[in-house]
């Protein structure tokens, strides 16, 4: 008689485990329909703003550049860049911006939310992205579609449990969206990017799973399988930072958690994050994040 097979999910891909790390929140917040002459802008809430059409047309507006969006496009700024949603192609005026609409005209349903990731100092998983990403309502984006489909329907419904099923088909419609991003090509660098590659997320996995661990040049090369000196290049040009630094990065993103969320003790902290003694700690995370982590827990940063 075969053994059976290993049934258990307990060897989670480098790309979960980073979302689960970074503690991914998606939240949405309008379900409304615009009609006549109305423009809106969400941008400046340090967050990662998205709109949905839910029917209807509107026009991004972004500096110099518009953009035509349909019904079931969505919308996402990855570093909150400055933009307007509006009802015509026409820039507009400043007084119109989030003003009341002039209840006239075609009328557009649009869902608007946010993402936010609320463990991190720094945003490592977007910093490749573009300032927009646009996804069309396109069979080529079916998956993104069903989702949105289905956030559409339950917006429309109202049933219990609506408002956690919206913002949970949100978080699903992100991580989708996250793959496209890669799996089509339009990223050629940066942690995403690396997470999927076969090797490099091998050895990224290690480092968010265990930031405590000993780890050096050689034992992360071992676990992506590659010589010292190849891995050591490929993990630089994907990620942008050399090995060693990235793993302090996500020690001090790891420590912030740890500082915010538990009852540890720095000495404890400190041993969690990969460091010796608790002095080490302390000079390492002044040096790298400008502040003493007891000012963490202060609120003074």
């Amino acid at each position: 008689m075969s053994e059976s097979p290993n049934i258990y999910l307990n060897d989670p891909d480098p790309l979960s485990v980073l979302l689960k790390r970074l503690s991914l929140n998606a939240e949405v917040y309008v379900n409304g329909d615009f009609c006549g002459t109305w423009a809106v802008d969400t941008s400046g809430s340090r967050r990662i703003p998205f709109h949905l059409i839910g029917k209807g047309e509107a026009w991004l507006h972004m500096g110099d550049e518009k953009h035509k969006l349909n019904a079931r496009d969505l919308v996402i700024f990855p570093h909150d860049h400055q933009h307007i949603i509006a009802n015509s192609a026409a820039t507009p005026q400043p007084h119109l911006i989030n003003a009341p609409m002039s209840n006239d005209g075609e009328t557009t349903n649009m869902v608007c939310g946010f993402f936010e990731f609320k463990n991190t100092l720094i945003n490592p998983l977007l910093d490749a992205m573009p300032s927009v990403i646009h996804l069309p309502a396109t069979p080529n984006n079916s998956k993104a579609l069903a989702l949105i489909d289905l956030m559409i329907v339950e917006l429309s419904e109202s049933r219990a449990g609506c408002y956690t099923v919206v913002d949970q088909l949100a978080y699903l419609l992100f991580v989708e969206v996250l793959r496209v991003q890669v799996e089509s090509n339009k990223l050629q660098s940066g942690l995403l990017v690396a997470l999927f590659d076969s090797r490099i997320g091998s050895a990224l996995n290690a480092i968010h799973q265990q930031p405590e661990h000993n780890w050096n040049l050689a034992l992360l090369a071992e676990k992506a399988a590659m010589s010292r000196s190849n891995f050591a290049d490929k993990f630089s040009k994907l990620v942008g930072s050399s090995p060693m630094n990235y793993l302090i990065k996500w020690r001090m993103i790891n420590a912030r958690k740890l500082l915010i969320t538990s009852d540890l003790t720095i000495a404890q902290i400190a041993e969690q994050s990969g460091y010796e003694s608790e002095a080490a700690f302390r000079k390492a995370y002044k040096q790298h994040q400008g502040h003493a982590p007891g000012s963490v827990r202060s609120g003074a940063h």
